[in-house]
C-alpha cells in the first residue's frame, strides 16, 4: 500500500488520509476548471447538434475510493486534461438537501466507510464499506393509508433557495466561461421506489394507480419548482437528472406502462428547463433501447450514459443519431480488466459511433463511476485518448 492508499485514523476514526487526499484532488481539480479555456459555446454547439471541432470530454465521474486511492495523481491528469464542461450537485444527492434541524453527515466518511442516514424525505440509506454510492434500507411510505399525511407534511419543497446554495460558487467561478450543468438527482421513479420500496413500486403500477399518480403528481411539482430556481440562476446551461429505468436486459416495466405513468411527467420537466433556456440532460442505466424515443419525444436532448454492455451502441446510433446528443459509452465495468491499448480502442469506437458521424453531438465519459480496481495507467491512457481526438 503506497502513501497514497495508506491510512490514518485520529481518535475518533476518522480517515485524515483519505480526506486530505480527496481535499487536494478538489482543489486541483477546480484548478483546472479556472485555467481551462472557455468551452461554454463550442460545448453548447456540440450538444445541441450544431457541429464542433471535437467531442467535449466528461471523466470526473469518481467515487470516493478511487479519489482516495488516486486523488493527487488524478487531480494532476485533471490539470493536464480538463473536462469540457462542469457539473454541480448543491449537496451529495444520496445524503440530501441537509435542512434546519437535520444533523449534518460528513460526506466522505459516508462513502469510504459502513454508514446509514435517513435523508429529509424519510428514506434511509446505508453505504458498505468498499461499495459505491448508497443504497435504501428502509422507507418512510410503507402503507398507502399514510399518503395524505405525508403529501401534507413530508414533501420537501423545491422552491427553496437554500438548496442551491452549494452549487453557487461553482456557478459563479466557473458559470460564466464553463459549459455548466446543473444536477438534480433522482428524478421520479427513483424518488418513488425510495419512498415505497422496489418491490412494492412495481407492485404499485397494478394495484394502486390511483395513489401511484398521486404521489408522482408530488414528485413532478417538487422537480418542476427545483428546475425553476436553478432556471432563475445565470450561466447555467443544461439540467441533469436521473431515473434507473434498464436492467443489463432491458427496460425494467413495459413500455407501455412507462408511457401511462411518466411520459407526459417527462414533457413537464424539460418543457420547464427549456422556458428558461437550459437544456434537459437525462440519466437511466441499462438497457432502455426501448423508450429512447419516447425521451426524445418528450424534450430530453442529451441521453446518458449509453452503456455498451446493456446497449448495441451502433443500433442507438442508427436508430437515434442526430436526434438527440449522447453521453457515457465507456465500458466502466471493463475499464478494470482491459489493457491501455483496448482503453485507447474503446475511446476511439465511441467517438467513430456516437460522435463523429453527428457533428461530435456526443460527450465522452464513462457509463458511470470510475471504479477505485482501474489500474492507474488506464485511466493516464483514458484522459489521453479521449483528449486526443
Amino acid at each position: 500500500m503506497n502513501e497514497v492508499t495508506e491510512r490514518a485514523a485520529d481518535a475518533n476514526g476518522i480517515d485524515l488520509s483519505a480526506q486530505a487526499v480527496i481535499a487536494r484532488f478538489q482543489a486541483r481539480f477546480d484548478d483546472s476548471q479556472v485555467r481551462a479555456e472557455p468551452s461554454k459555446e463550442w460545448v453548447r454547439a456540440a450538444l445541441e447538434r450544431k457541429g464542433a471541432p471535437r467531442c467535449p470530454v466528461r471523466l470526473k465521474r469518481t467515487s470516493y475510493d478511487l479519489l482516495a486511492r488516486y486523488g493527487d495523481a488524478l487531480g494532476e491528469l485533471f490539470h493536464a486534461y480538463p473536462d469540457d464542461l462542469v457539473l454541480t450537485q448543491p449537496y451529495e444527492s444520496f445524503i440530501g438537501f441537509r435542512g434546519s434541524g437535520m444533523e449534518p453527515v460528513d460526506t466522505i466518511r459516508a462513502f469510504t466507510e459502513e454508514a446509514e442516514w435517513t435523508d429529509e424525505w424519510g428514506t434511509s440509506w446505508g453505504h458498505a464499506a468498499g461499495g459505491v454510492g448508497a443504497t435504501p434500507i428502509a422507507n418512510p411510505l410503507t402503507d398507502w393509508s399514510q399518503l395524505d399525511d405525508y403529501l401534507a407534511h413530508r414533501v420537501p419543497d423545491g422552491r427553496d433557495p437554500a438548496r442551491l446554495a452549494g452549487a453557487i460558487p461553482s456557478l459563479e467561478l466557473q458559470g460564466p466561461n464553463r459549459y455548466f450543468i446543473g444536477m438534480t438527482y433522482f428524478g421520479l421513479f427513483e424518488r418513488f421506489h425510495g419512498l415505497r420500496g422496489m418491490e412494492s413500486a412495481f407492485e404499485d403500477f397494478y394495484t394502486s394507480p390511483r395513489e401511484v399518480h398521486r404521489l408522482l403528481d408530488a414528485l413532478l411539482d417538487y422537480q418542476v419548482a427545483t428546475i425553476r430556481e436553478w432556471g432563475q440562476l445565470a450561466n447555467v446551461d443544461t439540467i441533469f437528472t436521473t431515473d434507473d429505468w434498464g436492467s443489463q436486459l432491458a427496460l425494467m416495466i413495459r413500455p407501455e406502462m412507462w408511457r401511462e405513468f411518466f411520459a407526459a411527467r417527462y414533457r413537464r420537466m424539460t418543457d420547464e428547463a427549456h422556458r428558461w433556456g437550459m437544456a434537459f440532460m437525462f440519466h437511466s442505466c441499462g438497457n432502455v433501447f426501448a423508450i429512447i424515443g419516447d425521451l426524445i419525444d418528450a424534450g430530453v436532448d442529451i441521453i446518458d450514459p449509453l452503456q455498451p454492455e446493456a446497449m448495441d451502441l451502433k443500433a442507438v446510433a442508427r436508430e437515434f443519431g442526430g436526434k438527440v446528443a449522447f453521453a457515457g459509452g465507456i465500458s466502466d465495468q471493463r475499464l478494470e480488466r482491459m489493457s491501455p491499448g483496448q482503453v485507447r480502442d474503446e475511446v476511439r469506437r465511441a467517438i467513430d459511433v456516437l460522435g463523429a458521424p453527428y457533428g461530435n453531438a456526443y460527450m465522452i465519459a464513462p457509463s458511470n463511476m470510475l471504479m477505485p480496481g482501474i489500474p492507474l495507467e488506464n485511466l493516464v491512457t483514458l484522459f489521453e485518448a479521449c483528449h486526443d481526438q
